[in-house]
């Protein structure tokens, strides 16, 4: 929408900055053809049917995909930071028990910048995308269980991928290949999105030539937000209210009527279908027909999607059966996203790399709204205006 602005000029108004182009990227095509999506020009279904997670931030980071040699070089490196520093286990220790583990994460961030701080050359901005990739499960996890009586050995097993480093540190046991697979597909699945809020944080962040660590930060604090990643967790919390498909279609339809937001349908930018749901829905159908799985939740899940399109032409979006898919792999909910900042720091910092190639300080204008020119008021003559204090 292009309106005259109060000094004269021509603004254009995207509300949410919704169809304006920020910037140019290679990274990801989101929304293509009205449903598509690809990470420097390969398919969303090919990565997820044929890689794992590692293969994937390496793409998204150097840019190809990596060789058997580069892949294994590049497991033992992020290996080596999996033992967390001692100030960064002291400060874990003393955040409460019940923080938000979003919180614990940017806490995490902001200790270990001080710890390894970026190169003020950025010459080690790999490194430290890195490291943060391979060290939020330590963070999260060490939390986690100091809090419930036990201090654990972050390092896990040789060997281990990101996704069997997660489970195994959560359940302190040997995860099962069904789960760390399907995780993995997450991770993928959850790794890069275009400018989303999330990024466009980060690319803001760092135009001012700011640290990878501060432009992280700024993303973690962003995708709390239920409107971005916390959605997943808002899914679920819908989901386990009800017991049968027919309880949560009645469920529903009553908060339809109250014109409720039902969290982890529609998206900004996909206008057909969302590809990553297509293929998490799967994994979950999957699991929950496996013993231990949980049927009676997934058929929940189908029907409360089976209703939103009926009734508003609403697809899922990737966190609706995100959220059933985490849970059967006996995830607790509060952890729902940040295995989302996982995966998506492989794109926010990818996203900083290519900010920092051909960079211009992002900052747009706002159209004023608000009163002339008024003539100012002496103390002894203003009226008193009740507000908060």
């Amino acid at each position: 929408v292009s309106t005259q602005s109060t000094w004269g000029g021509i603004s254009s108004i995207g509300k949410g900055l919704e169809g304006v182009i920020a910037g140019e990227t290679a990274l990801a095509t989101v929304g293509k053809r009205g449903h598509g999506l690809m990470y420097r020009g390969y398919s969303i279904h090919d990565l997820a049917d044929n890689c794992i997670f590692e293969e994937v931030a390496w793409l998204l980071l150097r840019g190809a995909l990596p060789t058997q040699v580069q892949l294994n070089q590049y497991r033992q490196k992020l290996e080596t930071y999996r033992h967390l520093p001692l100030p960064v286990r002291t400060t874990l220790e003393q955040i409460p028990k019940d923080a938000h583990p979003m919180d614990v994460l940017k806490v995490g961030v902001g200790i270990l910048g001080t710890i390894r701080p970026e190169a003020e050359d950025f010459s080690n901005a790999l490194d430290v995308a890195d490291m943060l990739i391979a060290s939020y499960s330590s963070m999260l996890l060490y939390h986690f269980h100091y809090h419930g009586g036990k201090q654990i050995d972050t390092r896990g097993e040789r060997g281990d991928t990101i996704a069997k480093h997660f489970l195994r540190l959560l359940h302190q046991a040997e995860p099962a290949e069904d789960a760390v697979k399907l995780l993995d597909c997450s991770l993928i699945l959850y790794a890069e999105h275009g400018y989303c809020a999330s990024t466009f944080a980060t690319r803001v962040t760092i135009s001012t030539l700011s640290d990878m660590y501060s432009a992280v930060g700024a993303a973690i604090g962003t995708l709390r937000g239920s409107l971005h990643g916390g959605a997943n967790e808002k899914a679920m919390y819908l989901c386990e209210k009800f017991s049968s498909p027919e309880e949560a279609v009645a469920g529903v339809r009553q908060m339809l009527a109250k014109k409720t937001k039902i969290m982890g349908f529609g998206h900004r930018v996909y206008k057909k279908s969302d590809p990553r749901s297509d293929i998490i829905k799967r994994y979950s159908k999957e699991m929950s027909q496996k013993p231990g799985g949980k049927p009676v939740l997934f058929s929940v899940q189908e029907a409360i999607d089976k209703l939103m399109w009926s009734e508003k032409k609403l697809f899922t979006n990737a966190d609706f059966y995100m959220a059933s898919a985490y849970n059967q792999c006996e995830i607790p909910t509060p952890l729902f996203t940040p295995i989302f900042v996982i995966a998506r720091t492989a794109g926010w910092c990818s996203h900083v790399i290519e900010q920092r190639a051909n960079n211009r300080l992002i900052r747009p204008s706002g159209l004023y709204v608000g009163p002339s020119l008024r003539k100012f008021v002496p103390m002894d003559k203003r009226p008193f205006i009740k507000a908060k204090l």
